[in-house]
């Protein structure tokens, strides 16, 4: 964690790569770093939601390439793994019959939309992310495309919530 201070005055190579540990979006980390200086925490935090609004297709590849699938642990030592462990924390690796119905619901999705199933696993259980999943394989390519994206947005501006302090 850093402070705003801090962050204002990193160069900005070392801005965007910091940023960057949210999403591996770099046009996101670069509109981000460029507003500075942040007078306070809400500037940024308003900076980096308008930064978003413009994702697309192109953007959830970029972003997908950084994240493991729910239910598993990253393998990683990056920054990207460090918070995916942290987010999936309350996921019970114990619980078999669940990792089971994680797996399943992972390969399904993954089947029918070519790409890994995400969503923001904070504050929630592996029982109510498995009911997101299966929710979540019934919707339209586009349904999904635009679910995905929003939950993308939510992990990002809760991973840059986390990493600069006021």
């Amino acid at each position: 964690m850093i402070t705003l201070e801090a962050f204002n005055q990193l160069n900005i190579n070392e801005a965007v790569a910091l940023l960057e540990s949210c999403v591996a979006i770099p046009d996101w980390a670069r509109q981000v770093t460029a507003r500075r200086p942040y007078g306070n925490r809400a500037a940024l935090l308003a900076t980096g939601q308008q930064a978003m609004t413009g994702w697309q297709v192109e953007e959830l590849t970029l972003a997908l390439r950084a994240h493991p699938r729910i239910g598993e642990q990253a393998g990683s030592t990056s920054r990207h793994a460090d918070f995916s462990r942290q987010e999936q924390a309350a996921i019970s690796t114990e619980n078999l019959s669940l990792a089971a119905a994680l797996r399943i619901g992972n390969s399904r999705y993954e089947d029918t939309f070519g790409r890994i199933f995400l969503i923001r696993a904070n504050d929630r259980s592996g029982e109510e992310i498995l009911q997101i999943l299966q929710r979540r394989l019934q919707n339209s390519e586009q349904q999904e495309i635009e679910e995905t994206l929003e939950q993308l947005r939510q992990i990002t501006l809760l991973r840059l919530e986390g990493i600069i302090r006021a």
